[in-house]
């Protein structure tokens, strides 16, 4: 089988085998340590903590965190701070001359934005910390759960070890992206939604054939829905427009004339599933902020704000992810470097003059295409709500009914596939999105 075979090809490359081999290995020890439960509290008194966070904004934590969140885990904040500390420091870049500095000086200067990073994710670390800790006894958690008491002690060694469990999960995703394969933070957040979906189907599937608001045909008919809503993420994934590019070559009388005609792939969605990240952390503060406070008000923003699949959640929800594909599509496609790198190769867009003009006109073409693009991802991320109201599917398993889980799975999935179809394809393998033999190395 092609399959079976494109298996025995990664294992002949060394390189690729070691590299997945690093990544299997970090996701297996982030995967047991989402199972370790803080020092000092009784596991098997959580239940009430686990009962709480099943659904709405609460659930969707504990997925991104792979139920560490309501397991009391040393890795209960998961990766989400690292991912507030990215968001803060990309927005500071924009007016922060500093920063500006440092993301013009390349490897050094990113190496530098990555240690500000870092750092921020710890003074993060330290005001979320006591502030899960502090809302356990809200959650569920009885008093009798802590074994070595409430006080002082508990406190301060629990907030050592959840800081230091982000820092090691940060830590984790960083060897994988430099050592394994993919982006490290997406794989880890990844791996904990899909350690969920089993439950949230098998919950859901239970629901149903047990006659609570259906039957086995809406079973059918959800995972049908399921396929074609992850069909349509792997299309807005791939999407791509093709700008023609003709270079202009010397003959040999010295003139210039055509060569052969390239393309310029611009994606319909150049961010990823970044902008579903940096959105999904960006709705946590609502709520939390709204909570300090007693008043009426407050209370109605963080009832609004926890229901995810509520109206003005997902209304801001949307319009976040909208922005956010904008802002990330601006970092990640440099319209005026790809401009210049055209015209120094002698390369030319038919119609368009090389220089500042091309520049320009990628810049239109890219606000084009990422409109309707940053739309369809908003669409996407936002039809869980839609499958609770209108179909009855559970809170629970509506969650992979598109929405940040489903997207990010299908994205983060994808990238790492082309990276391995890479490293297949420069070793002279047939890739693993490629049908045929093996093709021969050339001497």
């Amino acid at each position: 089988m092609k399959l079976i075979e494109t298996i025995k090809n990664i294992w002949k490359i060394e390189e690729l085998k070691n590299r997945i081999l690093v990544t299997l290995g970090l996701l297996v020890v982030y995967r047991f340590g989402a199972q370790v439960v803080l020092p000092g509290i009784d596991a098997a008194q959580l239940t009430g903590l686990q009962g709480k966070t099943n659904d709405g904004l609460l659930g969707l934590l504990s997925a991104f965190t792979g139920g560490a969140f309501s397991k009391a885990s040393v890795f209960a904040l998961g990766i989400m701070p690292y991912i507030s500390a990215s968001i803060v420091v990309q927005l500071m870049g924009i007016a922060i001359p500093y920063l500006q500095k440092l993301q013009k000086e390349g490897e050094s200067g990113r190496k530098k934005i990555n240690q500000i990073t870092r750092w921020l994710t710890i003074a993060i670390c330290l005001v979320q910390a006591p502030s899960y800790l502090g809302s356990l006894p809200a959650l569920g958690v009885p008093e009798s759960a802590f074994l070595l008491g409430y006080g002082t002690t508990f406190w301060v060694s629990s907030v050592i070890i959840l800081v230091t469990g982000c820092v090691f999960a940060m830590w984790m995703g960083e060897k994988i992206t430099d050592k394994g394969i993919g982006n490290g933070i997406s794989l880890l957040i990844m791996v904990g939604i899909i350690a969920t979906l089993p439950q949230a189907f098998l919950q859901n599937f239970s629901s149903r054939v047990s006659g609570q608001g259906g039957d086995l045909i809406m079973v059918i008919i959800e995972l049908a829905i399921w396929f074609v809503v992850i069909l349509a993420s792997v299309l807005l994934v791939m999407a791509v427009r093709q700008i023609p590019v003709e270079y202009a070559r010397r003959s040999a009388s010295g003139s210039y004339e055509k060569g052969n005609r390239q393309y310029i792939p611009l994606k319909l969605n150049a961010s990823g599933v970044m902008p579903i990240i940096f959105a999904q952390a960006i709705m946590f503060v609502p709520a939390a902020v709204a909570g300090l406070s007693s008043s009426e008000t407050a209370q109605g923003i963080t009832a609004a704000f926890n229901d995810i699949f509520g109206l003005w959640y997902n209304l801001v929800f949307a319009l976040l992810i909208i922005v956010f594909t904008y802002f990330y599509t601006a970092i990640t496609v440099p319209t005026n470097k790809m401009a210049d790198d055209l015209k120094r190769n002698g390369g030319f867009i038919p119609g368009i003059r090389p220089g500042s003009e091309t520049s320009e006109y990628l810049d239109k073409i890219m606000s084009q295409i990422t409109l309707p693009g940053s739309v369809f991802l908003a669409l996407i991320a936002i039809f869980p709500a839609i499958a609770v109201k209108l179909l009855g599917v559970q809170q629970g398993w509506a969650l992979f009914f598109g929405g940040t889980s489903l997207l990010i799975m299908v994205g983060v999935a994808i990238d790492t596939m082309q990276q391995i179809n890479s490293y297949l394809l420069n070793r002279h393998y047939d890739g693993l999105m490629k049908t045929g033999k093996n093709r021969k190395a050339v001497a």
